[in-house]
């Protein structure tokens, strides 16, 4: 998201600049009375003519309602970091998602478990996994301990506590 809310900002601001500085050029030409680059007089009459009752308007004014609300939405979301801390001191940083596949094929490895899926967040210094894998109850402490294994060799800070969802196995039918 970062990359595109960057995108949006270029495009947005170089609009700003091109219409900012034909607006300024046009209005100094009008007020020395000289002939402005730009004929506006067949947009000041489409712009006066134009009714709030008009079907073409509407559209367009949902529309841009619809487009602005989703944009704001979308910078007001939390969006999972792309790079985690590894240390408060030394400035190391890893990837979320890598760590997250490590973290799964730990959780796997563990016997009796199958389908481990791993998520990672931080919230306020503290690293917060969540396993969810499908196997047998009894191997939660396992799970915990080979996600607490994986961690230190990543020489990521050790969390209070990890959360682990096991569900049971689907028998075949």
């Amino acid at each position: 998201m970062r990359t595109a809310n960057r995108i949006a900002s270029v495009l947005l601001g170089a609009a700003l600049l091109v219409g900012g500085a034909v607006t300024a050029v046009q209005a100094v030409l009008l007020t020395v009375h000289r002939r402005a680059p730009l004929d506006t007089t067949g947009w000041w009459d489409a712009l006066s003519a134009t009714r709030w009752r008009d079907p073409t308007v509407r559209t367009v004014a949902t529309a841009s309602l619809l487009l602005g609300l989703a944009l704001l939405a979308a910078q007001l979301r939390r969006w999972a970091p792309v790079r985690l801390r590894a240390d408060e001191h030394d400035g190391w940083y890893l990837h979320r998602r890598c760590v997250e596949r490590r973290l799964a094929d730990a959780a796997a490895a563990v016997p009796g478990v199958r389908r481990a899926r791993a998520r990672l967040r931080r919230h306020h210094g503290q690293w917060r996994p969540r396993i969810r894998a499908s196997g047998d109850p009894a191997a939660r402490a396992e799970i915990e301990f080979a996600v607490h294994q994986e961690l230190h060799r990543l020489t990521a800070p050790r969390p209070a506590r990890v959360d682990v969802r096991l569900l049971p196995r689907r028998r075949p039918a």
